[in-house]
């Protein structure tokens, strides 16, 4: 793997990302609240482009950094293995699968609101893992390395537990809605990751 140069589909939502993002910081603030997922703006005034266009603008910087620097490391092999059209089915494929389950947990609450690729990030984390299940990640706070496929099962856990709790500030059902439909779409195209993983 020649790194992020030979992925040419993951550079560019990462540059895109980068672009609309720092837009919303340094340009104008009322852009991300005009593209930002909202409850009440998705399901009531059918505004649905919300639920793609939430996902290129972020919160802070070290939101978009957390984001981008995941996509960085891990889209490259993802993007190699599916190739640019898979990796742009997984990455869009998770969004949407994060924006319906952040739509249906939060339907109680019209003033729910998101923001950021950690949706698409989290897809393509669980994509990895498909393919990669035992190879060792290194996870911030942890000191030693664990591997992916626990790392997979832990996440989709961690935030079905935590997602529906009240004030929070972190969206897990939209990371598990991600995570799940990335790993989903994977399995999909490439039905043989299966067959490899028991194999």
């Amino acid at each position: 793997m020649d790194g992020i140069g030979s992925a040419p589909a993951t550079l560019g939502l990462i540059c895109v990302n980068i672009m609309i993002s720092l837009y919303g910081f340094y340009g104008d603030r009322t852009f991300i609240n005009q593209f930002a997922f909202q409850v009440h703006a998705v399901r009531d005034l059918k505004q649905h482009y919300r639920m793609v266009t939430s996902s290129f603008v972020h919160g802070n910087i070290p939101h978009l950094l957390l984001n981008m620097m995941t996509l960085f490391f891990f889209g490259p092999v993802v993007e190699e293995t599916l190739g640019k059209l898979g990796f742009i089915v997984v990455y869009f494929g998770s969004i949407l699968a994060s924006g319906f389950v952040s739509l249906y947990v939060n339907r109680g609450n019209p003033g729910y609101a998101s923001v950021g690729a950690s949706d698409a990030a989290s897809g393509v984390v669980l994509s990895y893992c498909c393919f990669h299940p035992f190879s060792s990640l290194y996870i911030l706070f942890l000191p030693f390395p664990i591997p992916a496929i626990l790392y997979g099962v832990l996440f989709i856990a961690i935030s079905a537990q935590l997602m529906g709790r009240e004030n929070r500030v972190i969206a897990h059902e939209g990371h598990l809605g991600g995570a799940l439909a990335g790993a989903a779409l994977t399995i999909l195209m490439r039905p043989d990751v299966v067959t490899q993983f028991f194999g």
